[in-house]
């Protein structure tokens, strides 16, 4: 299988599998869930600063640090609107039998941007893989509560998983996003720093860390710099 098949599969798989571990969680509280979720931040966090962030100084001008810190907006813009899903948490009334467009549309530009980057590195394909697989299992968990129809809820997750294929295929097929691709990647360093920071601080009650999850924090870093 070429790589390129790959950069398209893994997110969609990252989504099927999230949904299969939302079968066997009753909440996103479980203590299993939160050492993934924790696990998923320190690898992205990693695979971000040793990789990603190097290689967009090394191809962008002195302003790429503007569109870091736009990334960093924008994510924090997205999750007023997500409630926080990208990160663990979700906070909308279950009950409800109205289609969450505002999730949709937040989650959606979030996955199509981290899907610009992940052709050019595999570290950060894997990372973008491990952290969508704890979003995809919350956001699943969620759905299930609703009272949403079983065709919007499949709806919802088949669009949801499309969408990072989708960023990529425009960053490799969309000329003007590919000239641009160094500004789109610091916009994109921007959205992880504040996700997996926000997953590694947020997660713990009190904002403490156990011993499970140092080591869970200690091997995501770790994977990220030996793989």
């Amino acid at each position: 299988m070429s790589n390129q098949l790959y950069i398209y599969i893994l997110p969609i798989l990252a989504v099927i599998i999230g949904y299969i571990i939302s079968l066997f969680l009753k909440t996103g509280d479980s203590s299993g869930f939160k050492l993934l979720l924790a696990f998923s931040g320190a690898y992205l966090l990693s695979v971000t600063v040793l990789d990603l962030l190097p290689d967009v100084y090394q191809k962008g001008d002195q302003g790429i640090g503007v569109f870091i810190m736009l990334g960093l907006l924008f994510q924090i813009i997205l999750e007023f609107l997500s409630k926080g899903v990208e990160h663990g948490h979700l906070h909308f009334h279950e009950e409800s039998r109205n289609f969450p467009l505002l999730l949709l549309i937040s989650l959606s530009l979030h996955s199509l941007l981290e899907g610009f980057p992940i052709d050019q590195d595999s570290h950060l394909l894997h990372g973008v893989v491990v952290h969508k697989i704890p979003v995809a299992a919350i956001l699943s968990v969620f759905l299930h509560k609703s009272k949403l129809g079983k065709l919007k809820i499949l709806l919802f997750l088949v669009f949801f998983a499309l969408m990072t294929p989708a960023g990529s295929w425009l960053k490799n097929h969309v000329e003007v996003f590919n000239n641009y691709a160094p500004y789109v990647n610091a916009m994109v360093i921007g959205v992880f720093l504040h996700v997996s920071t926000t997953i590694l601080f947020e997660s713990s009650k009190n904002h403490s860390f156990n011993a499970k999850k140092l080591f869970v924090v200690i091997l995501g870093i770790l994977l990220a710099y030996f793989i």
